[in-house]
């Protein structure tokens, strides 16, 4: 069984969900932009609800939809965010992202997602872990796809990805539109290589704003960048 991941101001239980609550979710879902104000957000591949639900935290957003593939992650997201102070902004839908995007006519302000992806290419015994993390589950032209169709004139799309897969998708972002604003690169620490990168595009060419996030100094020992992206979360923060 694994433990209710407690925060300051929500709850997440994680026991039928194959992706835990990981750095990746928190980091995006701290650094996210919400200086426009976004009205409605989407959360795609929703797992727990963690992104959903941080947001429901960060915003005033009166619309938070979260959409889920997997039968046992859907029923986990509603009842954490029925269990949430949020509750009456936050719904999930048991859908496949193209479903959804063929069926809904919604613009999202925000739309964001911490893609299932396999940033080592290897296979466990556990099958609903493997088909979480496993890139067919959601391949960066369905994450596209579904971003253009779905965002928001004025919308931005944030979403994390292994670091090596960083020109891809903003190649892949570029051909229909959506530019680059925001990037932030992250490794563990110090020494260690770029592991991950937090990017977000809207529609419009801003100047892009790249940086640097290094996690901790040594096990255990976060930085002052850390500490402070993610400290209105964490309860040891």
């Amino acid at each position: 069984m694994s433990k209710p991941f407690k925060f300051k101001q929500f709850t997440v239980n994680q026991d039928k969900c194959a992706m835990k609550i990981g750095t990746d979710g928190v980091l995006l879902g701290a650094w996210a932009s919400i200086k426009k104000h976004p009205f409605s957000i989407l959360d795609i591949g929703s797992g727990t609800g963690i992104l959903s639900l941080m947001l429901a935290q960060r915003s005033n957003a009166q619309n938070i939809e979260a959409i889920e593939i997997d039968a046992d992650a859907y029923e986990q997201c509603s009842e954490n965010f029925e269990n949430s102070p949020w509750a009456d902004r936050l719904f999930c839908y048991h859908a496949s992202l193209l479903e959804f995007v063929e069926e809904v006519e919604d613009k999202f302000d925000l739309i964001i997602c911490n893609p299932p992806f396999y940033s080592e290419d290897y296979k466990t015994k556990n099958q609903a872990r493997d088909l979480a993390r496993f890139n067919d589950a959601m391949p960066f032209e369905h994450l596209i796809y579904a971003a253009v169709n779905l965002l928001s004139e004025s919308g931005t799309f944030s979403v994390v990805i292994p670091y090596k897969e960083e020109k891809r998708f903003i190649d892949l972002a570029l051909k229909v539109g959506l530019s680059p604003n925001r990037i932030l690169r992250v490794k563990g620490n110090p020494e260690s290589q770029i592991k991950r990168s937090l990017l977000e595009f809207s529609f419009s060419n801003e100047i892009k704003n790249t940086s640097e996030l290094v996690i901790e100094t040594s096990r255990h020992q976060y930085t002052e960048d850390y500490i402070n992206l993610t400290k209105d979360f964490y309860l040891k923060m």
